[in-house]
């Protein structure tokens, strides 16, 4: 699939340290342990969202912009390292929408501007991808019969889907950030105990500058398809009352 990739605007993307093309060569042997423990996005008090995904995560989380790009991203903790969404267990909390870029992982795709196919990679993270011997039920092998197994089938479909709205949000967020809507936000947020945390570095829609466009600039919009992703950013930020819950749970 042709377009920009994340590992080339970023070598390192957010949890991911030293992820490998998948091969039946190095993981002939491997498989993936599906226990679902989320603990490996603890430490995320942001994640990166898409703009498909907007319309069911407005619900749970304020919705940012983060340069250079001013890719969407999910606010998902007030103090920098913790995710006040995901207990000692690695459960994410219910009924909270969790982020495709998160259900991606270990898997990611990689290549470069030239390259006609991406390779499908696969974090080297002992806790997801483990040995088959011995291995439990809940571990599915990444090759079957010298040929694919049903899990990268998965995965490569999941994560060509994710590239794909990836560079859709990518052209969205380019008409946005040109037609001057986005500033640069500081707040205070206040627990119920009286803590306060300063919240910088993102940026919002100029609520007042949107109003005030033109009927020419607002069709570009339109065109773009950037109205939904828009309206979801500024309906996302009455769900910091959802944050703010999250904290006082974990406070207690």
């Amino acid at each position: 699939m042709a377009g920009k990739t994340e590992t080339q605007t970023n070598p390192l993307p957010l949890f991911y340290r030293s992820p490998e093309a998948v091969s039946p060569e190095r993981h002939g042997d491997k498989g993936v342990a599906l226990g679902g423990n989320l603990g490996f996005a603890a430490g995320a008090h942001v994640i990166p969202l898409m703009a498909a995904e907007m319309p069911a995560a407005m619900r749970s989380y304020p919705i940012v912009f983060s340069t250079p790009d001013f890719m969407p991203m999910v606010i998902t903790g007030i103090r920098e390292g913790e995710n006040l969404f995901i207990d000692a267990a690695g459960r994410w909390a219910e009924p909270h929408y969790v982020p495709a870029y998160v259900r991606r992982y270990p898997f990611i795709l990689s290549g470069g501007e030239t390259d006609e196919r991406l390779a499908l990679c696969i974090e080297n993270d002992p806790e997801r991808l483990v040995s088959l011997d011995g291995a439990g039920e809940d571990v599915k092998p990444l090759f079957e019969d010298r040929g694919q197994g049903e899990v990268i089938r998965h995965a490569l479909s999941f994560c060509e889907q994710y590239q794909g709205m990836y560079v859709k949000t990518r052209q969205i967020m380019k008409v946005i950030a040109d037609s001057g809507l986005l500033a640069e936000r500081t707040g205070k947020i206040t627990l119920g105990d009286g803590q306060t945390f300063n919240i910088a570095g993102f940026h919002l829609v100029d609520e007042a500058k949107l109003l005030a466009m033109s009927d020419e600039d607002f069709l570009k919009l339109r065109h773009a398809d950037a109205l939904a992703t828009v309206y979801c950013h500024l309906a996302s930020m009455n769900s910091w009352t959802s944050v703010l819950h999250q904290a006082g749970l974990r406070n207690a």
